[in-house]
């Protein structure tokens, strides 16, 4: 007679299932993955970003640029991370909200790197005129023509 399965057996038969199937999920993941999100540049709170958006109306199609302050970035997934981009519009505040994942934006441009302490800049929507400004990270960029012209003097 067979005996039937302890409690620990049936417990490790399924820890190796649900370790199977999160394995798939994660090649899933990786098949799926849009190849556009990996050449945007990489960006965090604080930083000034141009999206250039990608709107159908009727049966044209048009580029709109949306260039504002990115306030946070959310999601743990790579297919539900989005970020939230803040500009002021003619004295009012406009928020939007991009997925990384949208075949919409046709491409992502960092125009300042900007100086903040927190990941979610919240404090931002309180604060109107120069208060809300961000400092500017001081980024030093050596190009290829720079970094050979002090050799030759």
């Amino acid at each position: 007679m067979k005996q039937p399965l302890t409690g620990r057996y049936q417990m490790c038969v399924m820890l190796r299932k649900i370790y199977l199937v999160m394995d798939l999920m994660n090649i899933v993941e990786k098949a799926f993955a849009n190849e556009k999100v990996s050449k945007y540049p990489s960006f965090k709170a604080g930083d000034t970003v141009t999206v250039t958006y990608r709107i159908k109306e009727g049966d044209k199609d048009r580029l709109q640029k949306f260039r504002g302050v990115v306030i946070q970035i959310k999601g743990a997934t790579p297919q539900t991370k989005t970020f939230t981009v803040r500009k002021i519009a003619s004295g009012v505040g406009v928020e939007r909200i991009f997925p990384f994942q949208s075949p919409f934006i046709d491409s992502i441009e960092l125009n300042k790197v900007g100086k903040v302490r927190r990941a979610r800049i919240y404090y931002l929507r309180k604060l109107s005129g120069k208060k809300a400004r961000i400092k500017e990270k001081k980024v030093s960029l050596l190009s290829e023509e720079g970094a050979n012209a002090p050799a030759e003097a």
